[in-house]
């Protein structure tokens, strides 16, 4: 199992979170690169890598177990301290959209259980986007 660096695993796990229905919008692309300009974690980071990046998950993808790699390899990745944070990224691409299908559901669900995560903290990150992208 490789282990990535932190940044690269957590834009890794957005670009997931973004065609985890099969589809990459206009609108989930900009929520990464606004995330990734803006956020402090990812200081320092190459902007100009996220088209490679976003190639490598889909040929990760690709293969038959590759989502269940891909989630073991960002875990190993991530400090734990950033698994919160790496959760509520996910939520944001998701939610950008404004509504969620099953199977970005589906996929939060899987991440919540890989990384272990404290249901009450989850429901706090979900909660938070929901309110933050509520339409009058």
């Amino acid at each position: 199992m490789s282990v990535l660096p932190a940044q690269e695993a957590l834009v890794q796990l957005m670009i997931t979170s973004c065609v985890a229905d099969r589809s990459m919008t206009h609108v989930e692309m900009r929520t990464i690169e606004t995330l990734v300009d803006q956020l402090p974690v990812f200081a320092g980071f190459d902007e100009s890598r996220l088209p490679d990046i976003a190639e490598e998950v889909g040929h990760f993808l690709e293969r038959t177990e590759g989502l269940d790699e891909l989630l073991a390899v960002l875990k190993s990745s991530l400090p734990t301290k950033l698994y919160e944070t790496a959760y509520a990224l996910a939520v944001e691409v998701v939610a950008a959209d404004v509504v969620a299908v099953q199977e970005e559901l589906r996929f939060l669900e899987m991440l919540r259980d890989a990384l272990d995560l404290d249901p009450l903290v989850t429901a706090a990150i979900e909660r938070s986007a929901r309110v933050r992208y509520r339409r009058l």
